[in-house]
């Protein structure tokens, strides 16, 4: 039997799972933080003063926070992913199974932030955030299943902020943050065409289906530096990066289900082939830079605006090394470097209630030609609506809603085992966002 096509089935299955998306930023890069940025499309992010989710991105903002602040922050993303097409078998027959439901889900993403001052002029923050996940979630049996079924990643911080104001117009600040990452997939292998390719009588392509499920998790630490500077006591100018973040999954767990047909002459012909085994590799999860501007017009309107890119292009491949005997292989990937760009408006109303509103563009990294069906991704547009409530001198209350704008996504695909999948997705996505903060 064929030591190439063996290889090339397990490895390139179990690198497109680790590489899955995970989003509701472009690609897997979650954006959702705060309530009152979700309000303005993220406008003014990390310039707008009174918001303590800065703090996880740009530190130097903690200068516009008054005194002890704790808020709590809870987003809900609901988006939509339909597929509508059609696969064939390595022989050019129509695969059976659906188009695999709904592979969406509404899904929460809670955040907690404390900021106090040390002193008149230094800052200590701390934060935890889920900057990056996703989840999609096909039926088991459908046209698509040997490209993907189900992806669930997650990334966690816990950060450790610290500032200080060099004067009224600037402020520097740095943070560490310690990141867990994990990762749950799985995808079906089509072992009757490996048997078929083998020429071993009795199989053809989709008569012994089996799977693949990959269980991982690391943890690691990244870093954040930022700068405010307020040239007026009416404008406000932030800049912020965040470091890449290398996990190193040394143990990520691989699982098999084979059919019993196929695990015997396997066993027989090349032991230690399809069995269950860990695998070592890295993640290089991208950086990203940040500038973002606020500006008070007067006592009731100011408006904001955020330009961020992240450098994708740290996909550039991803090795996989097995315990068991398949050869080490890199698998390249073709991310590009992104931009998103927001303008937001703020409107108080009177000294109780804020009204908000903004639009934003999100470039996606996938280009159409790798487009596949765990990330669907397209380029979205932002629009934002959202408000904030003090009934009290100590208490904060907001709310932000985004709908998106997302443009059908083609797909077209062939597995590791010849079938192939092409068609067409209708996605759709809302965010609704609440929020908590409490004065000291």
């Amino acid at each position: 039997m064929s030591r190439h096509k063996y290889s090339k089935s397990l490895l390139a299955a179990a690198a497109g799972m680790l590489l899955a998306g995970q989003s509701h930023g472009a690609a897997f890069e979650l954006k959702e933080k705060s309530a009152k940025a979700q309000g303005r499309a993220t406008a003014g992010s990390i310039s707008a003063p009174g918001d303590a989710s800065a703090i996880a991105e740009n530190p130097a903002t903690m200068r516009g926070l008054d005194g002890r602040v704790f808020q709590a922050d809870l987003t809900t993303v609901d988006y939509s992913v339909k597929f509508n097409g059609d696969g064939e078998d390595a022989l050019g027959r129509p695969l059976s199974g659906g188009n695999g439901g709904d592979a969406g889900a509404t899904k929460p993403i809670p955040a907690m932030y404390f900021h106090t001052p040390l002193g008149e002029r230094a800052h200590l923050g701390l934060s935890l955030t889920a900057p990056f996940g996703f989840t999609t979630d096909y039926d088991a049996q459908w046209k698509g299943r040997y490209q993907g079924q189900k992806t669930d990643l997650k990334a966690v911080n816990l950060g450790l902020a610290l500032s200080y104001d060099l004067n009224e117009q600037l402020s520097l600040g740095g943070s560490l943050f310690f990141e867990r990452a994990q990762a749950t997939l799985t995808s079906a292998l089509d072992f009757g065409a490996i048997m078929a390719a083998a020429r071993v009588p009795g199989y053809a392509p989709t008569s012994a289906d089996g799977r693949i499920a990959l269980d991982g998790s690391d943890n690691a630490i990244g870093f954040t530096l930022g700068v405010l500077y307020s040239p007026t006591r009416q404008t406000h100018i932030g800049a912020a990066y965040r470091s890449g973040v290398n996990h190193k999954l040394n143990d990520a767990s691989i699982t098999f289900d084979v059919p019993q047909g196929p695990k015997a002459i396997l066993a027989a012909t090349r032991p230690g082939w399809f069995t269950d085994t860990n695998a070592a590799t890295e993640l290089r999860m991208p950086s990203s830079w940040t500038i973002s501007v606020t500006h008070q017009l007067n006592e009731r309107w100011a408006v904001m605006a955020d330009v961020h890119r992240t450098k994708w292009s740290r996909f550039k491949d991803v090795v996989l090394d097995f315990d068991s005997p398949q050869a080490t292989q890199a698998i390249p990937f073709d991310y590009r470097n992104t931009l998103f760009g927001a303008l937001g408006a703020e409107y108080t109303l009177n000294p109780d209630l804020t009204l908000r509103a903004g639009v934003a563009y999100d470039q996606t990294p996938v280009r159409a030609a790798s487009r596949d069906v765990r990330v669907p991704d397209v380029d979205r547009k932002w629009l934002s609506l959202g408000a904030t409530w003090r009934p009290s001198q100590s208490v904060e209350w907001s709310a932000g809603y985004s709908h998106l704008f997302l443009d059908d996504a083609a797909v077209a695909m062939r597995s590791p085992t010849g079938s192939t999948l092409h068609g067409n997705y209708k996605l759709a996505s809302d965010i609704f966002a609440v929020s908590l903060a409490y004065r000291f």
